[in-house]
């Protein structure tokens, strides 16, 4: 026997030892592994707590609108307004024909400046002119008739004071002498009026004026009256005096007091002032608009100012009203009436407002904001008050 299997021999007959190391550190690595498992199970949890906070968050900012805010400029206060106005006529009027006929002649045409009483035009009414003939010879016969009427009363009443006649007799002479009374009394009506409708031959100026427009000719055919197929012969229109209506906003009508003076300009006479004074109100104010409708009576002697001209009209307030100016698309339209929305406490608030002027791009508004309010600039028609708004940043201006 070799000392090598010597050796083999004795190892193989030694006893064998328990492999209690082998357990401890089988249990030491699974302890650890589910330890690393419970720390990914915790490590994810928290993480998938986080990312769901995140998109809660996310989310709820996003619904939250993001708007720019304006602030209201300062305005000085307003201590005069000044409102667009046209210029009309004291008096004018269409003038037509009062009897039928022809035109026989005019005599004063477009721009021509009359007198009350002035002869403007003559007819020509050959009818008129026969029927009053022919009723002039009615009346003279009825008046003959009337004057055989009353001799015979008078005869048939003296004879019955001697009871030569008799009573029916002289009772139907003396209601004959009343109905010819009558006759001759309708004959003279008639003649009167054809007499006034011949008067109506001439036409003259019923005021102090000036003629706008001729709308006839010589040989045109007249017709009376002033229905809509009748044309009318003259335009008149009395400019010594004019009138300016106003509309007046609401929150100014406080300056529209009868007695008190206006100024006028117009773009024709720069650096002229014309005067006027306020001569009436509505005393009510439209709905539609939301404006007095005022009237500014003017002096105009020389005639400078024409009918129908634009002219802007200053009126001195009694106060004076403080005012802001703030972006047209700032305003909101609604049912209720003119809202702004302004940001507070991260809200948004529907603040009625008031306008004064309106500038186009801009416009005053003399109640319901202060300077260091923030104006939602453009807001969507869905603002309501109350919603969670929040500023861009950069987005004050």
């Amino acid at each position: 026997m070799t000392l090598t299997e010597i050796e083999h021999s004795g190892k193989t007959s030694e006893p064998k030892k328990p492999r209690r190391w082998t357990w401890a550190g089988s249990l030491v690595v699974l302890l650890a592994a589910l330890g690393g498992l419970a720390y990914e199970i915790r490590h994810g949890i928290k993480v998938r707590a986080a990312a769901s906070e995140e998109l809660v968050r996310v989310t709820d900012d996003g619904a939250v609108p993001v708007v720019n805010v304006v602030h209201p400029k300062g305005g000085s206060p307003t201590q005069e307004i000044a409102l667009p106005g046209n210029t009309q006529a004291f008096i004018d009027a269409p003038i037509y024909a009062r009897t039928s006929g022809y035109l026989m002649h005019w005599y004063f045409d477009i721009g021509a400046r009359v007198k009350k009483g002035d002869l403007l035009a003559e007819i020509e009414t050959p009818e008129i002119d026969q029927q009053l003939q022919q009723v002039q010879a009615q009346v003279e016969t009825a008046q003959a008739n009337l004057n055989l009427a009353q001799t015979t009363a008078d005869r048939w009443q003296f004879l019955l004071k001697s009871n030569s006649v008799s009573k029916q007799e002289t009772d139907q002479a003396v209601a004959n002498l009343a109905a010819q009374k009558a006759t001759v009394d309708s004959n003279l009506a008639n003649l009167r009026r054809l007499q006034q409708l011949q008067s109506f031959e001439k036409v003259y100026a019923p005021f102090d004026g000036v003629i706008t427009s001729r709308s006839t000719d010589i040989g045109a055919l007249i017709d009376a009256g002033s229905a809509a197929q009748n044309k009318e012969l003259f335009h008149m229109a009395a400019i010594n005096s004019l009138r300016v209506f106003v509309p007046v906003p609401e929150v100014y009508s406080n300056a529209a007091q009868a007695g008190s003076e206006a100024t006028l300009t117009l773009d024709e006479y720069p650096g002229r002032v014309f005067r006027g004074k306020l001569a009436r109100n509505s005393s009510n104010i439209d709905l539609a608009s939301r404006t007095l409708l005022v009237e500014v009576d003017v002096d105009n002697p020389s005639g400078e100012l024409l009918p129908g001209a634009f002219v802007s009209v200053h009126l001195k307030l009694p106060s004076q009203i403080s005012s802001v100016t703030i972006p047209a698309n700032t305003l909101l339209f609604r049912r209720e009436g003119l809202r702004v929305g302004v940001v507070r406490g991260g809200r948004a608030e529907l603040t009625p407002v008031t306008i004064g002027r309106d500038y186009g791009a801009t416009v005053e508004i003399v109640s319901g904001l202060r300077a260091s309010d923030a104006i939602i600039s453009d807001p969507s028609d869905s603002l309501v008050s109350g919603s969670p708004v929040r500023v861009a940043a950069g987005g004050q201006k």
